[in-house]
């Protein structure tokens, strides 16, 4: 009867210290996204109407262009392309190229396949900074 308690604590001893880890950071949570997007977004309305920008309003952006650049050096994932291709316009319209520019640069290098690249190439053109996105091998598509 002792061994089958000793082997429950010992067992419930090392159920509570696993679960007692902290998890490993594998990056943005889809809920985060969807903050950030909707951060986004309001910010975007706000430049579009006129609006100025609050104090929040500026924070809340280079937060999120924290967050995404942190976690691009550990994940990246293509899940951050629209973000930063909507920073990217945000700063472009508030006369702030250099962000826009890494923001689009950003896309290009790290996701040239996706439906994004090519506008983020486009809006680079805009600016004056004219950018050849990669080819894609023929033989990849087939």
């Amino acid at each position: 009867m002792k061994k089958i308690i000793i082997l429950l604590l010992t067992f419930f001893i090392g159920v509570s210290a696993f679960a007692a880890k902290p998890k490993k950071e594998t990056g943005i949570t889809d809920e985060q996204l969807a903050v950030m997007s909707i951060s986004i977004d309001a910010v975007t309305k706000k430049i579009y109407s006129g609006a100025f920008l609050s104090p929040t309003d500026t924070s809340a952006l280079i937060g999120i262009k924290l967050k995404l650049d942190d976690n691009m050096l550990k994940t990246p994932d293509i899940r951050y392309t629209p973000l930063y291709y909507k920073l990217g316009k945000i700063y472009q319209k508030r006369n702030k190229n250099q962000e826009a520019i890494e923001c689009y640069k950003t896309i290009i290098e790290n996701f040239p396949d996706t439906a994004l690249a090519p506008k983020a190439a486009q809006a680079l053109k805009e600016m004056g900074i004219n950018i050849t996105l990669p080819q894609k091998n023929i033989e990849e598509e087939e």
